[in-house]
């Protein structure tokens, strides 16, 4: 194969791969095939029973406000994560749902935690943080390193917006790819929050 070749088949790989990581939209992809554990709802959110539910991977790093956070510190707690990025339509339409059910779940064992990715700088997240009432933090990851570290055929976050809930084991329970509002982001939540 010619170079010219290889880098034509480099750059078609990169594109894809950018195409799946950054999609900014409603609906999805399913992660990988076989037998997977998850079931899609008639609500498009993918849950997995509890037996059957695999370890979070690392999400640790440095958040949008220049301080550190280790999602594992949770551990006994509920988390919602959510992959979102200040240039997003769609995360920019559920923030404030985000915000809202955050502060009426900080008292019953969940956490809410955000990854904002595809941002070159901290300036614009910091900014749609303040401007959406998010007081949780989020971890920059302008790359979607963290993505990349959900094994395949898991609940992974595949588009940009994604959510997932984490239970209080570190096992990833639940997961949309697409844009919520504070109703939908209930019902994928309740259930995992209510768990013993």
């Amino acid at each position: 194969m010619s170079t010219r070749s290889r880098a034509a088949l480099l750059g078609a790989v990169t594109a894809l791969a950018a195409l799946v990581l950054s999609a900014c939209g409603s609906g999805g992809i399913s992660g990988g095939g076989g037998d997977t554990n998850f079931v899609t709802g008639s609500n498009g959110v993918d849950t997995v029973a509890p037996a059957k539910r695999v370890k979070a991977p690392d999400l640790s790093g440095t958040t949008v406000d220049g301080k550190s956070l280790d999602v594992a510190d949770y551990r006994g707690k509920v988390v919602v994560i959510n992959v979102w990025g200040s240039w997003c339509g769609p995360c920019r339409a559920e923030a404030k749902y985000f915000s809202k059910v955050s502060k009426e779940y900080a008292d019953k064992g969940v956490r809410f935690v955000g990854i904002n990715t595809r941002d070159s700088n901290t300036t614009q997240p910091r900014n749609f943080e303040k401007a959406n009432g998010i007081t949780y933090p989020s971890l920059y990851d302008p790359t979607g390193k963290l993505m990349l570290r959900f094994e395949k055929g898991t609940l992974n976050p595949q588009l940009i917006p994604s959510t997932l809930i984490i239970d209080r084991n570190g096992k990833i329970a639940a997961r949309a790819l697409e844009q919520l509002d504070d109703l939908a982001l209930r019902e994928m939540l309740a259930p995992v929050a209510a768990e013993k």
